[in-house]
C-alpha cells in the first residue's frame, strides 16, 4: 500500500510533504528548489498544472506527509474518494 497525491495539489505544490518524507519518494516535474523559488517570486501561476507525486513502489506508507499538506491532497490509496481514483494511476505513471 502507499499514499497518493491528488489533483488538489495542482497549483499549490506546497513541498512540505517532501521535507518530511523519510525515504524521498515524493517528486514533481520540477526540482523542489525551482518550485519554491517560483512560490517566493510570486509566480504561482506557473504552478497551475503542476503537482507533486508519490512513488508507490518506494512509499513505505508511514503517513508523515498527510498532515503536512495544507490542501489535504494526500490519501491512502485504499481511501481515495471515487472521483479522485484516477489520481492513483497518475502517480504511478509519473514514475514510469
Amino acid at each position: 500500500m502507499s499514499h497518493v497525491i491528488t489533483e488538489w495539489c495542482q497549483g499549490t505544490c506546497d513541498t512540505s510533504c517532501v521535507d518530511v518524507c523519510p525515504i524521498d519518494c515524493i517528486q514533481g516535474p520540477l526540482p523542489v528548489n525551482e518550485i519554491r523559488k517560483l512560490q517566493l517570486d510570486g509566480k504561482r501561476d506557473r504552478l497551475r498544472e503542476i503537482q507533486m507525486y508519490i512513488d508507490p513502489e518506494t512509499c513505505i506508507d508511514c503517513g508523515a506527509c498527510v498532515p503536512e499538506c495544507p490542501m489535504k491532497a494526500i490519501y491512502e490509496d485504499f481511501n481515495l474518494p471515487e472521483r479522485l481514483a484516477p489520481d492513483a494511476s497518475r502517480n504511478v505513471a509519473f514514475f514510469q
